[in-house]
């Protein structure tokens, strides 16, 4: 008869879970986990997390709900800073880069791994939805300032794509020293800027 366990050893186990399985997904990819291989390395039964997950599918929409939300919450605080339009815009993308960098597993699950339905997995969807806004929302507030013209969540999108080509290079060290990550990055964002300044990103 399975062990009775209190909610904080419920809670613990899951997060345990969770944080073996990011870096196995991220690894070896979706298709290269199994709920057995993430119990042979959790030193449980196989049928353990079956205790807690319905499947994979379920635990990998937990995990990149999860690394979406810690995403999220990095760029909410980095725009909730003192600052102007302009800055607040670069501070969500120093905080986009820095994250990527220092998360790397995390930041490849949640933008290169494919995911489970949104429309099957409540929280991943709510975490999705969440990500676009605040990837959004920089650009705006340029827009409502004239800086930008178009439509914001396309605007987002164009710069969230220039920004994770660039950094997806940079991960799989596809960039040579010279020019330097900053320097195509910079030189890239500049190029779209002036587009949506002069309104030709439609």
């Amino acid at each position: 008869m399975p062990k009775i366990l209190s909610e904080d050893e419920v809670a613990e186990f899951r997060q345990r879970l969770l944080k073996t399985a990011e870096a196995a997904f991220a690894t070896h990819g979706v298709d290269g986990v199994s709920m057995r291989q993430l119990a042979q390395q959790l030193g449980c039964s196989a049928t353990t997390p079956y205790r807690y997950f319905r499947n994979k599918d379920e635990i990998l929409a937990a995990v990149t709900a999860a690394a979406l939300n810690r995403f999220s919450a990095t760029l909410e605080k980095a725009f909730a800073a003192k600052g102007s339009s302009a800055e607040k815009a670069v501070a969500v993308r120093k905080a986009y880069i820095k994250f990527a960098f220092k998360h790397p597993k995390a930041y490849r699950l949640m933008f290169d791994a494919p995911h489970p339905s949104l429309a099957d997995y409540a929280e991943l969807s709510e975490a999705s939805s969440r990500a676009d806004r605040i990837m959004a929302e920089p650009l705006a507030r340029l827009a409502e300032e004239g800086v930008v013209k178009g439509d914001p969540r396309l605007l987002g999108r164009v710069f969230w794509s220039a920004i994770h080509g660039a950094v997806s290079l940079q991960l799989a060290g596809k960039l040579d020293a010279k020019p330097t990550f900053e320097t195509v990055l910079e030189s890239t964002l500049r190029l779209i800027l002036a587009g949506a300044a002069a309104g030709h990103v439609a």
